[in-house]
């Protein structure tokens, strides 16, 4: 029996970046969504959780640290990549504290960006979720 493609949510407010992020997901034959907010990604969760969430720290209105502290406190574990372009060390400290799995600086080498998400899913892909 084979395992189900990764599900992926994409969360950026810049839609070329969506795009990009997508397409290069799609490549390695996960499926992906893509939102331009966090408030829309939260919506979304009524209907399909993803296996994993690459979000975009700063964004107008709904930050990418809100988003994870809504999820946080709401009790849902999913595991988050943090991509930004803009690297402050206690703001990569607070997202480590609200649950990020990871925490990626752009632009970053799409490979990277994919063994984030093979670790951050690792217990998925191993069948023990």
């Amino acid at each position: 029996m084979s395992v189900p493609a990764l599900f992926v949510a994409i969360v950026d407010d810049e839609e070329p970046i969506r795009k990009a992020l997508e397409r290069l997901l799609r490549a390695a034959h996960l499926e992906a969504k893509v939102f331009a907010s966090g408030a829309a990604f939260l919506d979304s969760l009524a209907a399909r959780r993803p296996d994993c969430l690459i979000l975009d720290l700063h964004m107008p209105g709904m930050t990418g640290l809100h988003v994870l502290r809504h999820l946080k406190q709401s009790g849902m574990e999913l595991p988050t990549i943090v991509i930004t372009a803009h690297d402050e060390p206690e703001t990569r400290v607070h997202c480590m504290a609200a649950g990020a799995s990871a925490y990626l600086r752009k632009p970053f080498e799409g490979q990277i960006l994919l063994d984030a998400v093979a670790s951050a899913t690792q217990n998925r892909t191993n069948g023990t979720q």
